[in-house]
């Protein structure tokens, strides 16, 4: 058996209020980095409007580098309280969290730099921490146990309407022609599609009478069509609320906010004693 030895306490604690949404502390935290991370992206907005970035430049300049800095001794934060830093610097958030807090300073070295700001965005994703919730995880657990076990029925739904699609555009440019718009049969297809997903763009519209029929049936034909994966999702979210995972018919367990500290995964179930990755104890 593997020992390990315990790290400092000041480590845990650090740890405990970085990684993990369970605790007073550690849900505090996460609010905190959440509402900076709004403004940060407000920030970025408001830099885009020239008119007011040229009057409040100094101020928004000086928000952005309290905001960086703060992220930056987050960073090293959650590198300092885990044992493998590796695994975070080279994690999903570990990446995005770099790219978020490098442009300002990149910005003096670099012109154009900037840009990368608009990364931070993508740190609004930590939303998440804050919702796992046993409830919240629970519910999240059964849509994506739903959405797995409906890939296949969805792959098959979307093959039929695409074949549908190519049948009913290429009938279009038969009916209508290049008088209405309709220059050729791929362009007739990325007619019938805007159509059927009742988005209607407009740029193309049938003018013959035969021609409105068809278009009226196939916006007709739309809303049903939207309502078959919702109703194929539905009833696999129904049968993971009974504690089914889809169709494999394995029971769901229900997992918790808390991150190892030696690999910094997260997703252990709620009565696990040790990292499903790496071993180490919770």
């Amino acid at each position: 058996m593997k020992e390990y030895k315990p790290q400092a306490k000041w480590k845990n604690k650090l740890h405990e209020v970085i990684y993990e949404a369970d605790t007073p502390s550690g849900k505090f935290f996460d609010i905190v980095l959440f509402i900076l991370i709004i403004i940060s992206v407000i920030l970025v907005m408001l830099e885009s409007i020239d008119d007011f970035d040229v009057r409040y430049h100094r101020i928004l300049l000086a928000l952005e580098w309290v905001v960086t800095i703060f992220f930056t001794l987050e960073y090293i934060a959650r590198l300092v309280s885990i044992k493998k830093p590796l695994k975070y610097v080279f994690s999903f958030y570990g990446i995005i969290d770099f790219l978020s807090t490098i442009p300002l300073y990149l910005s003096y070295l670099l012109a154009g730099s900037q840009v990368l700001l608009a990364v931070r965005a993508f740190r609004l994703l930590r939303i998440f921490r804050i919702l796992k919730l046993v409830k919240f995880m629970g519910e999240a657990s059964q849509l994506q146990s739903a959405l797995k076990a409906s890939r296949t029925k969805i792959a098959v739904f979307i093959y039929v309407v695409l074949i549908l699609s190519v049948i009913l555009g290429t009938i279009m440019y038969i009916v209508e022609g290049d008088e209405s718009g309709f220059t050729s049969i791929p362009k007739s297809i990325y007619w019938t599609i805007v159509t059927l997903t009742t988005v209607g763009y407009g740029d193309i519209a049938p003018q013959s009478n035969l021609g409105q029929f068809l278009a009226t049936v196939i916006m007709i034909l739309g809303y049903g069509i939207i309502a078959v994966p919702t109703g194929i999702v539905t009833a696999e979210f129904a049968k993971s609320k009974n504690g089914k995972d889809g169709d494999n018919g394995e029971f769901m367990v229900h997992i918790n906010t808390q991150a190892c500290p030696s690999c910094s995964v997260e997703g252990h179930r709620d009565d696990a004693t040790h990292c499903y990755n790496c071993g180490h104890p919770l």
